[in-house]
């Protein structure tokens, strides 16, 4: 049966394309900072101090990022703290320098002045547990020497945190789909997915097909993901992200400020 190209370029406009250019316009609307040194990094408030709080705890965090960057992808980052330790530990990648940067910011910081939202907030001992196997994963990141990072499409701060998750399935988590750079693996790869909770195929994170409860189903073409959540029902569009229902309580809501 022929299979033209013309229904394939109307299909990739409408998934893609005109959800972007969408959410583009609406996001030049919004005052935003533009420069580095005008951006609130501090923190929103919603981590007490350490050493006030013995039990161990493990976060995910995201947070739109900045400038043009911003209406294609976040940055996410992860925070850690052992039983009884006196201080949080954040692991975050930055495009300069050397990538991997420990406490760069405030562990619940505004990133480029947007407040973060929680992924994933494990307390006790179910994150004594798993946040050995996040500090090994930061340890043997691949990507971890200067001039290792590249914005698209990847390796990058989201592809950090991706990887560290793919070591830690437990956590039953997946980035957002507009994480742009989480697909990236240096390698064309078919098999499970991070969460080993279903199947996914990907070409150096360019193209890429997952069918997972946790992933749901999602398209990436060229680093943009579309698809639907099943777990949590939404959609998935370019630059939006989710639409629809908000994600399993894996993630603790933030204190407003």
């Amino acid at each position: 049966m022929r299979f033209g190209v013309k229904p394939i370029i109307i299909w990739f406009l409408a998934l893609f394309l005109f959800p972007l250019a969408i959410y583009a316009a609406l996001y030049a609307t919004q005052e935003r900072p533009q420069r580095w040194n005008e951006a609130n990094w501090g923190s929103i408030g919603m981590l007490e101090p350490a050493a006030t709080a013995r039990e161990a705890r493990l976060l995910v965090f995201a947070a739109r990022t900045g400038r043009w960057k911003g209406i294609f992808s976040l940055h996410s980052w992860i925070v850690v703290k052992p039983e009884g330790a006196t201080s949080w530990t954040r692991y975050d990648v930055v495009g300069w320098g050397s990538p991997v940067r420990v406490n760069g910011w405030a562990p619940d910081g505004r990133w480029f002045g947007d407040n973060p939202i929680v992924l994933a907030d494990l307390r006790g001992a179910a994150a004594t547990a798993l946040i050995p196997k996040v500090q090994a994963a930061v340890k043997d990141y691949a990507y971890a020497n200067a001039g290792d990072y590249r914005v698209w499409p990847g390796p990058n701060s989201n592809t950090f945190v991706a990887t560290v998750l793919r070591e830690v399935p437990e956590l039953g988590i997946s980035l957002p789909p507009n994480a742009v750079g989480r697909d990236f693996r240096g390698v064309a790869f078919a098999g499970l997915t991070g969460s080993r909770t279903g199947v996914e195929a990907s070409l150096f994170g360019l193209l890429g097909v997952t069918l997972a409860w946790a992933e749901g189903i999602e398209l990436n073409v060229l680093g943009l993901v579309a698809g639907l959540d099943l777990r949590s029902p939404a959609v998935k569009l370019p630059g939006f992200g989710r639409i629809g229902f908000d994600m399993p309580a894996m993630a603790a809501p933030l204190e407003k400020r």
